[in-house]
């Protein structure tokens, strides 16, 4: 493990049921963040939340939700994280995005043999 650089965490909160031009919100948004250049991103979906609307959306087989909570977390320099801010602006509607300053680790790959080929 080596020390990476300090980074900028943007993490977007939406509803699994969020679309744009008939997609998954979330897919725009890795799409166009793939498009930007950005180092990563990655989308969680969550099991239960609620937001804004103060409704909770659960995946209990009892009270199946058809907006789950989803995140969507993006790792980069603050500048180009930044930078991607009005892409979001573009096309969120309800939502939450917060900013978090991170500090990165980065991992050198090894060989599989040495790790007991997981």
């Amino acid at each position: 493990m080596r020390r990476g650089a300090d980074a900028l965490r943007m993490t977007v909160f939406l509803g699994e049921g969020d679309t744009w031009h008939h997609k998954p919100l979330y897919t725009e948004i890795v799409h166009r963040a793939h498009r930007a250049g950005l180092a990563g991103a990655s989308v969680f979906h969550g099991v239960e939340g609620f937001g804004a609307s103060s409704r909770v959306h659960t995946a209990r087989l009892l009270s199946l939700s058809e907006d789950l909570p989803v995140a969507v977390v993006i790792v980069d320099t603050e500048e180009r994280v930044r930078a991607f801010l009005p892409e979001l602006d573009e096309v969120l509607g309800d939502g939450l995005v917060v900013l978090d300053p991170v500090e990165t680790l980065l991992y050198a790959r090894r060989d599989r043999a040495s790790r007991g080929d997981r």
